[in-house]
């Protein structure tokens, strides 16, 4: 990512994804540039778990030259970072590596080209595609369009056959022999589709009120009289619940979506 760009985020803007495009140093640079936001305090430990998605951090608790280059030559750029006018906290910040297999993320998998992808696939199993749990093809996947074949290790590169196709096609290819076989796996960065928004889609962000949404108008739809009620013929069978809700359900899937909100 160009220079320019990494300018653009903030501590306000920055989303557990983005946090992989930027470097130890925009991170004290955004800290810096967030000073004299009144809520910076306020909201120390939501900027703190988005940056830690990309980075680990350590803070620095003992304040001697000694430790600060035991730091640094673990890999972590030292800097200080200001809470409000009266608290200051100097903290390590190191960009997580990617170099295995369980390092890989939703977050980060968009992050990395496929021949980065191919490198870590090579350093972390033999078994091949099939060696993977299911929970990382599901993230790869996420991020790339993936194809694998095995073959004689004869024919796999057999003119005009599938290996000459998929790389003139610009996909990476890691291979992985298997006896006198070879179990080839092509992978290509998955182009990113944005989904058309229709007519009556209602951006999130968007707090005109004035906005006509074209909602249609169900006055019509029914007559008055016919909505009118006899309370003389309200019964208990008139207030009873189709549906018998036990409590301790409700508290599970309560549960369930706060679970899905963290992601």
């Amino acid at each position: 990512m160009k220079d320019s760009q990494k300018k653009t985020f903030t501590l306000k803007t920055l989303t557990k994804s983005s946090a992989w495009d930027i470097q130890e140093n925009d991170v004290f640079r955004m800290w810096n540039s967030a000073e004299k936001d009144a809520d910076l305090k306020d909201n120390f430990h939501h900027y703190i778990d988005v940056i830690r998605t990309a980075f680990e951090i350590e803070e620095v608790k003992i304040d001697k030259p000694e430790v600060i280059k035991k730091m640094e030559a673990r890999g972590f750029k030292v800097g200080k970072i200001k809470l409000d006018e009266n608290t200051q906290i100097k903290m390590g910040v190191k960009k997580r590596p990617i170099s295995r297999v369980t390092d890989l993320t939703y977050e980060n998998i968009r992050h990395i080209s496929a021949a980065k992808l191919v490198e870590v696939l090579d350093r972390n199993f033999g078994g091949g595609w099939d060696s993977l749990s299911q929970s990382i093809k599901d993230i790869i996947l996420s991020g790339f369009d993936i194809s694998t074949t095995t073959l004689p290790a004869e024919r796999l590169r057999k003119a005009g056959g599938m290996y000459d196709k998929m790389v003139n096609e610009g996909f990476e290819v890691l291979e992985i022999p298997k006896g006198s076989w070879v179990e080839a796996i092509f992978a290509k960065v998955k182009p990113i589709v944005e989904r058309p928004k229709m007519k009556f889609d209602i951006d999130d962000n968007d707090d005109d009120p004035d906005r006509d949404y074209d909602e249609p108008d169900h006055d019509d739809d029914y007559d008055d009289e016919e909505d009118e009620y006899d309370e003389d013929k309200l019964t208990e069978e008139s207030y009873r619940t189709t549906i018998d809700t036990d409590p301790a359900d409700l508290d599970l899937e309560a549960a369930d979506v706060a679970d899905d909100d963290d992601y």
